[in-house]
């Protein structure tokens, strides 16, 4: 007990509580990796994504069989999914591949073509760069509306946006976000095309290319945004920070 505290018994009075450090971010990069890094979910995340497209597109080489495959897939992504449950850790990231396996499931035994499992990826990365586009287009890029909410004011979620330099910052990080979708798109589309209508056999090309252009691009993609972050300065409007330093 410090002397402080013997003194407020000995008059009567509740002893003070340490009050406890306050967490700052200095810029707006700092908070935005600190943001990146949850949405990508970490190595482990990004290669639980990838190991049930893996198993689908090896079983369905060897085997040629798409119940199988589909299976065998879905089995892998369920397995990760219980190795977390045990190890008491978060099951997000494989819930979403397993959600993600089941759809490309579905397309692929409504038509009974093994390369239709890899059409809801090129669709999703599709839409998935428009949508990104647009948002930046309108000036309401959307890596500021992932990070808008800890840099501006609670009680304005459009705050942000009176800060030039922020928008323009999300701006650039946000078009890094649609690189990749396009790039799957421009890739992905023209083996799945061939391979469904029979003008060569593409299928392994395209589940090489589905594993390859999935975690490798989305980790190219975050190091250019560290780049881009790395050579910057945004600074937080006062009173701005993380939300522990709101708290």
């Amino acid at each position: 007990m410090t002397e402080q505290q013997r003194a407020e018994e000995g008059t009567g009075r509740e002893p003070e509580e340490s009050k406890p450090s306050v967490v700052t971010e200095d810029t707006v990069e700092a908070l935005v990796r600190s943001q990146l890094a949850k949405a990508l979910g970490g190595k482990r995340g990004m290669v639980e994504a990838a190991i049930p497209t893996l198993t689908f597109t090896i079983s369905y080489i060897v085997s040629s069989e798409l119940r199988l495959s589909i299976g065998l897939g879905v089995a892998a992504a369920v397995l990760l999914g219980v190795l977390r449950l045990v190890q008491r850790s978060s099951v997000q990231y494989v819930v979403t591949s397993l959600f993600g396996i089941g759809i490309a499931a579905i397309f692929a035994m409504r038509s009974g073509n093994a390369a239709d499992a890899f059409l809801p990826g090129i669709i999703y990365n599709a839409v998935y760069a428009v949508v990104l586009s647009l948002s930046v287009l309108v000036r309401w890029p959307a890596i500021g509306l992932m990070i808008g909410p800890f840099i501006g004011n609670k009680e304005d979620f459009s705050s942000w946006r009176e800060n030039p330099a922020v928008v323009t910052l999300a701006s650039k990080l946000t078009w890094l976000l649609v690189l990749p979708c396009v790039i799957r798109v421009l890739v992905q589309y023209p083996l799945w095309a061939a391979d469904t209508y029979g003008w060569a056999d593409t299928f392994a090309l395209l589940g090489l290319s589905k594993i390859a252009m999935g975690w490798p691009l989305q980790v190219a993609a975050f190091a250019g945004m560290v780049w881009v972050l790395a050579r910057g300065r945004t600074p937080l409007e006062q009173g701005q920070g993380s939300p522990a330093a709101q708290d």
